[in-house]
Formats: structure tokens, sequence, C-alpha cells
């Protein structure tokens, strides 16, 4: 499971360097092979291998006449990029994907359980603030299932 916020930099050639903590599970989940995709939140989304392939077999079983599942298979899939950690623990993120997140320098690694979420740090924050301040007028109340759920 990754866990934590982590601060990092992006390099001049636009590699970041996964901190030390996950660097073994990721060698022993998949050999430091990693799939980086975009995400609606304009984030990217950092998956082991192994993990990644599973969820890009769900998304090609998707109906391929539903518009909102073509276009989550265009996004997801037509940006999925295929990383490989280096012996620095460092890997190279593809320009395509700098760009769509707007990654310049300062970067935010959030662990999410099965996968990283990678942020322009200043985009992270704004985006934290709005949850952590305006969350009912931004997505209205808790699905039920949700309500459920002790924390």
């Amino acid at each position: 499971m990754f866990r934590g916020a982590n601060s990092i930099t992006l390099d001049s050639k636009g590699r970041v360097s996964i901190p030390t903590r996950y660097r073994e599970r990721l060698t022993e989940l998949s050999g430091g092979a990693l799939v980086a995709t975009v995400d609606r939140d304009y984030c990217l989304l950092l998956y082991p291998l192994p993990a990644w392939e599973e969820i890009e077999r769900k998304l090609i079983r998707l109906p391929s006449l539903n518009r909102q599942a073509r276009r989550l298979q265009r996004l997801m899939i037509g940006y999925a990029s295929e990383l490989e950690m280096d012996g620095q623990g460092r890997v190279l993120l593809p320009r395509e994907l700098r760009d769509f997140a707007q990654l310049d320098r300062q970067a935010i690694l959030i662990g999410q359980g099965n996968k990283f979420e990678l942020w322009d740090q200043e985009r992270w924050n704004e985006r934290r603030d709005v949850w952590l301040t305006d969350e009912e007028s931004e997505t209205g109340s808790l699905p039920a299932d949700l309500e459920t759920l002790s924390l």
C-alpha cells in the first residue's frame, strides 16, 4: 500500500525521484516498472505495472458504444506511458504527461493505496484547500454508501 504525501522536484530532464520508502515495494511488485496516465483532475496517476494491467483490462471491457466510456478509454489508455525506475529511483515523465498536469518543478506525490497521484504543488494546494473548505457546495451530500462509513 502506498500512503502519504511527499514533496518532490522534477529535474531539468523531467525526471522525478520516487521517495526511498516506496522503492523496495515497487521493485517487489513490478521490478520498478510503472505506468503513468492522466486523471480528470489534471494530475497524473502512477501505477505499478501489474496494477495498471488490471485497470487497463477493465477499461477495455467498457461498452464501446458508450460515449463516456470511449472518452475515458481514450484519455486513460491513450496517455498511458510505461516508465522504468532507474538505479537511483528516478522515472522520466514524458513531455505530454508533464504538459497535461502542468508539472514544472515543484510537485507532490500522494499515495492512494494501489497507486500514486502526481500533482503540480501549487494546483494540489489550491484543490486541497477547496476540498477542505467548500466540500458541500462542490460535491453535494455524500452518496448513501459513504454515509455509512466510519473513520
